[in-house]
């Protein structure tokens, strides 16, 4: 007994996606081949941008996994008193805005550090070391002990074990650990635009450049299709290097962590971890510091500013951007909810297509936000569709990011669902909408909740595609943060420090009541 009508569920995801987000990437593809466009692959400044956004991200990616393997280790492996405070304190930063990553250390950071190579590397492992302790620390969880037990019980030493038994098993961990931070570190924007400077612009931060300041569209779309074509590369040369490398194993059930630290080795890697979570704090209580922080002593004057309009017309009171941020996100929550619930539907549901219809709406996900911001930008710029002067741009592209984690969220949901329910209730008379609707709701409705918090906390922190689309007088919370940011003046920083904090603060609540929502339905999640 199959649900109602699959290919129902899925003609709005189909529609959506292809309208906003195919339609804009081949609206780029066209412009950034243009002969127009390829002159810009003639400027050696542009590839020394390719060349130093490569070099940034590579020494991210290897200082990012070298110090998360040990974190990894002790958060997984070992038991201690406070592991589960120090799992929040190391995971915390990836769930941060990137614009408020950026301002933390611009706060934290001395003047001569920045824009800086050293400034965005160290901002980069920050955000993503909860990449390699949650992706690699979760598998380690799965490794079978009895391995290393047996190659020690043969005489081998800690170090022999590691190189012999652990490291070989864990590579595929380990790779597409390192492959999902180099991406990550490859499109970064709103880190590097904060902390970059004239030599340290990546491909990000030129095409927003090229866009906003230069207005040249063409060789911006030639910079978007150079970035796509790299990040495809990644995505193949770790996909056929993940292969050759997995050793065929036999994973355990999840255990928790296993033994007490007692020996040498097991107290210097928690050594080591207990001081990356206290490092990982010190931006974020800079930030803190910052805005309270007023000349020579402490005060509320740069919170108390934030109810205050600049000296342009163009300016807008910051705290408003709290309420512009809360109406998009509620706007984008909604179509991501409805978009991606019903995308869900249709891959569980449907037998054939699926997977292709799977892959379809996760390239969004993978896709640069410049990018994405950047094509709906120049497609609806212009009849038969002009959204320029409409706010609905903006929670279209949030949306567009945010619908692929409503998906990853319900469709696992769906997927364990007993079929015997609903061949129960077509034996009893039920009709297959009537069935849907009392066997899979219900379940449908709290993994719709989960997958709204988690859209909301990417709304509220959305920074590469709303700072192309939103309007100059209603700019989102990281859009604002950014404008302070770019203009000099200890009042435009301690605001920008004040407002970061009122983010951090939105983006945990929508994250605290995602996991209450997670929390009973853990088991089917």
């Amino acid at each position: 007994m199959q649900p109602p009508s699959a290919w129902w569920f899925a003609a709005l995801p189909v529609a959506f996606v292809g309208v906003f987000f195919a339609w804009p990437l081949v609206n780029v593809l066209h412009r950034g081949l243009s002969q127009e466009g390829l002159d810009v692959l003639r400027s050696a400044s542009t590839w020394r941008v390719v060349r130093f956004t490569t070099v940034q991200a590579l020494l991210s990616t290897v200082l990012t996994v070298g110090l998360g393997l040990p974190a990894a280790y002790a958060v997984h492996r070992l038991d201690f008193r406070g592991r589960r405070l120090v799992m929040s304190l190391l995971t915390v930063p990836f769930v941060l805005p990137t614009i408020v990553v950026g301002a933390a250390f611009r706060a934290l950071l001395p003047t001569s550090a920045q824009g800086t190579l050293v400034a965005i590397v160290v901002a980069h492992v920050f955000f993503n070391l909860a990449v390699v302790v949650r992706v690699v620390g979760g598998f380690w969880t799965h490794l079978d002990d009895r391995w290393e037990q047996a190659a020690r019980t043969l005489g081998a030493g800690p170090v022999t074990v590691w190189r012999t038994v652990t490291w070989p098993l864990l590579r595929p961990a380990v790779l597409a650990a390192s492959a999902l931070v180099f991406l990550f570190t490859f499109t970064s924007f709103g880190v590097v635009l904060v902390l970059g400077g004239p030599t340290t612009t990546t491909l990000e931060v030129e095409i927003y450049r090229r866009t906003v300041q230069l207005f040249d569209l063409p060789g911006a779309a030639t910079l978007c299709v150079l970035q796509m074509l790299a990040v495809l590369l990644v995505l193949v040369v770790a996909g056929r290097l993940q292969r050759r490398l997995t050793v065929t194993q036999r994973l355990t059930r999840a255990t928790a962590a296993t033994h007490v630290p007692r020996s040498g080795p097991d107290r210097a890697v928690l050594a080591v971890t207990l001081v990356e979570s206290l490092l990982v704090a010190l931006p974020l209580a800079a930030l803190v510091a910052q805005s309270l922080r007023v000349g020579d002593h402490w005060g509320l004057d740069w919170w108390r500013a934030l109810g205050t309009t600049g000296t342009t017309t163009r300016d807008v009171a910051a705290w408003d951007s709290v309420r512009v941020s809360v109406t998009y996100a509620v706007a984008a929550v909604a179509v991501a909810v409805v978009v991606g619930g019903a995308a869900s539907c249709a891959i569980a549901y449907t037998r054939r297509g699926s997977a292709l219809l799977d892959t379809g709406l996760m390239l969004p996900l993978g896709t640069s936000a410049v990018t994405v911001g950047f094509g709906l930008l120049i497609t609806f710029a212009a009849a038969p569709v002009d959204l320029r002067g409409s706010w609905v741009i903006v929670p279209i592209g949030q949306a567009l990011v945010a619908i692929p984690l409503v998906v990853r969220t319900v469709l696992p949901v769906l997927r364990s669902l007993d079929p015997r329910m609903r061949e129960v209730a077509a034996t009893l008379g039920s009709s297959p909408s009537r069935t849907w609707r009392t066997i899979d709701l219900p379940s449908l409705s709290r993994a719709l909740g989960v997958g709204a918090g988690f859209a909301a906390a990417v709304s509220l922190g959305e920074f590469g595609a709303t700072s192309f689309l939103a309007r100059s007088d209603a700019p989102t919370l990281p859009v604002q943060i950014g404008r302070l940011l770019s203009r000099p003046g200890e009042v435009n920083s301690g605001q920008a420090a004040a407002l970061s904090v009122v983010l951090v603060v939105v983006t945990a609540l929508a994250v605290l009541v995602t996991e209450k929502l997670r929390r009973p339905s853990a088991g089917s999640l």
